[in-house]
């Protein structure tokens, strides 16, 4: 009842505010922009008035605009990339609901994808007029160009291309923004978290393109709705479904195939979708006497509804279904995977005001287990949260539009928990804790050539009752807390200001600055550079406290050609309070009885760098070239001597070169190339001999590299005349087309040649790996 209290509150004050401030003047013209072949709300459509070109507004993530106009008649000049620009006449004489419906038509969406790059703005000047800064939105259309692992087109692979993100490693779908680890990327999709989006390890990652609408990705300076990670958003957003026919689209490749149906459940007031996707390599292995007891394959299912109650409210449900299942006969098996579910109930409560309100649930969990002579052992964890958001966009003017709102988070983490007849059993309680947050967001048009975007964030994290509590000074246990369970335990309080700004310098250029705070309240505990599924997440508590980030940033951007081509460089600099590492000599394989926080030290971290990105956007040839400089350290209080050394994730050097040729109307060409210096990591110095055991000496934490990686992958794409209803299209590509065997890992074992010293022994995951896959639409 408080909630719906405020809510009904907070709508009150806004309506009285804008009908005082702006009712005199103008009146509102507003609408939703839609898809008028499928009925696909549309995000990020600008809307621009022909008699003045200085006012404009882009329709928000729901598709919905609003603009202020005194009485008159006025011709609206709508446009987004791959839908024909077009012109709507509309009369001004009180508030004005002008619903607006876009056209890619057959032809134009058959040759839009010669005139879009694959990671394109919302309008083709708009790195010059936003003052959102390293944004990029990823066109879903085109990722099936890109040359890609296993013939499988991925919105994480493909970010992973952009300057200051970098790979986690070979085929894995994990990544780092701007010296940020992998847990500090804040992965949503449809408004959930997913908290590991990846598949077979990370050779797929769990966004299935089929079932996509819309995905960007934020570094750092992300708007106030966004938080509770310091580095990036990846916001992920699913179809809605075509609400005026039914489609059936889908492929088949050499290891996966999948599958989408959509359509309308009534025509033009409520639609589905519903995607699947599944791995078959355990099909092959049934056909061999040696591995058919074996299981190694993945699945996942998207599934989505919506219903148009009237003309101001919308109901949408979603959900995401994934599972990976790894087994070898009855000696080992693992399976993970994440569930998620959105209900969200959009309402316009006036011609300014929109209303958005969810209630998600997200899970992840794992299973491990090994057998071997009788003996067993099993390792099972879990995070579940229950999340209530409250979101409104007011469109305070043409000059301001302004996101406020409120966000509770219940988190249940059940901490790894071991059992078995190798080991004692260590059932562990599960955590409970409170996540919550206020926010209030302007996007402010402050003068002609100056936008200015700033808010802030208030952000609340209580460690609530259920069990004991430890807590630790630099690893060695000082006292304890225990929690009777409803209680409400340590409460961390943070203020998180932003704010970005950007300045048009002239037609064909701009510069920004801005400035951000985060801070992040969950933690991945993981002792491997590429990641795994029995990492462990963990909770701020007693001993581990809220990380925090400071960072700022400046940019310049410039286009030319008619804005067909675009150059950006951004400078950064970010500050890390409460960086998370284990101790030297860390115990953590399997010992699950003894508290992890004791194996933990806590410090700082520093980042900074330089990011170029050169876009081509435009004619038969077009793609980018993208280079990162960067550094990345630590330092925590007894490790490395108290000095700074590099953090795990450290690449100096990332270098991606993309290109997408369309010869002609049935065939295109593409092609990547990448170079990065290898992560940093910790080699041995030295061994000795203790009971006939040899053991590794090590000195400075991370202050050895692995060997730089590079690969060239190419792609074809053949797409035959269809007829109206059916549409097919071939893609042959080679990853890794000159064979280079890059290094996935580096193990030192004795070396039999020379007793008394050791070898590095590499090991590589691909050469050369092939890929068919057949796509069809109908």
């Amino acid at each position: 009842m408080q909630i719906i209290s405020l809510k009904t509150a907070t709508s009150a004050t806004a309506i009285c505010f804008s009908t005082v401030v702006f009712a005199q003047q103008n009146h509102s013209v507003s609408g939703t922009v839609k898809d008028k072949k499928n009925g696909e709300l549309l995000i990020g459509v600008t809307v621009k008035v022909a008699e003045d070109p200085g006012i404009s507004v882009i329709s928000n993530d729901y598709g919905f605009y609003s603009l202020s106009l005194p009485k008159g008649n006025y011709h609206l000049i709508i446009s987004n990339p791959g839908f024909k620009d077009f012109q709507q006449t509309v009369s001004v004489e009180d508030d004005t609901k002008q619903d607006l419906l876009l056209d890619a038509g057959e032809s134009e969406d058959r040759m839009a994808t010669i005139d879009e790059v694959v990671v394109s703005g919302i309008k083709k000047d708009r790195n010059l007029t936003s003052a959102q800064m390293g944004t990029e939105t990823v066109s879903i259309k085109n990722i099936e160009k890109l040359p890609v692992l296993f013939g499988e087109r991925d919105v994480m692979k493909t970010i992973q291309l952009l300057p200051g993100i970098k790979s986690n490693g070979e085929g894995n779908s994990g990544f780092s923004v701007r010296g940020g680890a992998t847990d500090q990327n804040l992965i949503l999709l449809d408004e959930a978290t997913v908290y590991n989006a990846s598949h077979l390890l990370g050779f797929f990652s769990t966004f299935n393109s089929d079932a996509l609408k819309d995905a960007s990705i934020i570094k750092g300076n992300s708007p106030a709705q966004y938080g509770g990670r310091l580095s990036s958003v990846l916001d992920v957003k699913m179809k809605d479904g075509n609400n005026k026919a039914y489609n059936v689209n889908g492929g088949i490749g050499i290891i996966s195939s999948r599958l989408s149906v959509e359509g309308p459940i009534q025509k033009e007031k409520s639609s589905f979708i519903v995607s699947g996707r599944r791995t078959y390599a355990d099909l092959f292995l049934k056909a061999t006497d040696d591995f058919k007891d074996n299981k190694l394959y993945f699945y996942d299912l998207n599934l989505k509804a919506n219903y148009q109650v009237n003309e101001n409210n919308r109901l949408y449900l979603s959900g995401y279904f994934g599972r990976d299942v790894l087994g070898l006969g009855d000696t080992f098996a693992s399976n993970w995977g994440n569930t998620t579910a959105t209900l969200r109930w959009n309402s316009i409560i006036s011609s300014k005001l929109f209303s958005n309100t969810s209630l998600i649930y997200s899970n992840y969990n794992y299973d491990f287990s090994v057998s071997s002579n009788k003996n067993t052992f099993g390792l099972s964890s879990k995070i579940e949260d229950w999340n209530l958001k409250q979101d409104f966009t007011w469109f305070a003017g043409n000059k301001h539009s302004v996101k406020f709102g409120l966000q509770s988070v219940y988190h249940i983490i059940t901490p790894s928990s071991a059992s078995g007849t190798s080991v004692s059993s260590y059932p562990r309680n599960p955590r409970y804790s409170w996540e919550n947050a206020v926010y209030i967001n302007d996007d402010f048009k402050a003068a002609e050539k100056l936008t200015i975007n700033y808010g802030l964030r208030l952000s609340l994290f209580s460690v609530l009752g259920g069990d004991t509590y430890n807590l630790y000074e630099q690893g060695v246990l000082a006292g304890s807390e225990f929690l009777e369970k409803g209680k409400l335990g340590k409460t961390y309080v943070n203020a998180e200001p932003r704010i970005t700004a950007n300045y048009r310098l002239n037609e064909f250029s701009s510069i920004k600055g801005g400035y951000a705070r985060n801070t992040q309240n969950l933690h991945l505990l993981s002792n491997s550079g590429s990641g795994n599924p029995t990492d462990q997440w963990i909770g701020t508590s007693y001993t581990v406290k809220p990380e925090i980030a400071d960072q700022i940033s400046f940019g310049y951007s410039r286009n030319f050609n008619n804005n067909n081509y675009e150059l950006n460089a951004e400078v950064y600099y970010k500050s890390m309070q409460n960086q998370i590492d284990y101790k030297n000599g860390a115990q953590i394989a399997f010992d699950t009885a003894a508290d992890v926080e004791s194996e933990l030290l806590f410090g700082k971290g520093r980042a900074y760098g330089l990011e170029l990105i050169a876009k081509k956007k435009s004619g038969k040839l077009t793609g980018w070239i993208s280079y990162t400089l960067s550094k990345t350290e630590r330092k925590i209080d007894g490790i490395n001597d108290d000095q700074w050394y590099n953090a795990r994730i450290d690449k100096t050097h990332d270098l991606a070169v993309v290109a997408t040729y369309q010869l002609n109307p049935k065939w295109s060409f593409s092609g990547l190339f990448v170079y990065s210096t290898g992560n940093a990591v910790t080699f041995p110095t030295g061994k000795y001999v203790l009971n006939e055991q040899s053991i590794l000496q090590y000195s400075s934490r991370n202050a050895d590299r692995m060997p730089a990686y590079h690969r060239m992958d190419l792609n074809a794409t053949y797409e035959p005349q269809g007829n109206s209803r059916f549409r097919g299209s071939w893609s042959f590509g080679v990853y890794n087309i000159y064979g280079r065997e890059n290094a996935y890992s580096i193990a030192f074992k004795d070396n039999p040649d020379n007793p008394g010293t050791f070898r590095a022994v590499q090991t590589s995951l691909f050469r050369w790996v092939p890929n068919i896959t057949y796509n069809f639409k109908f």
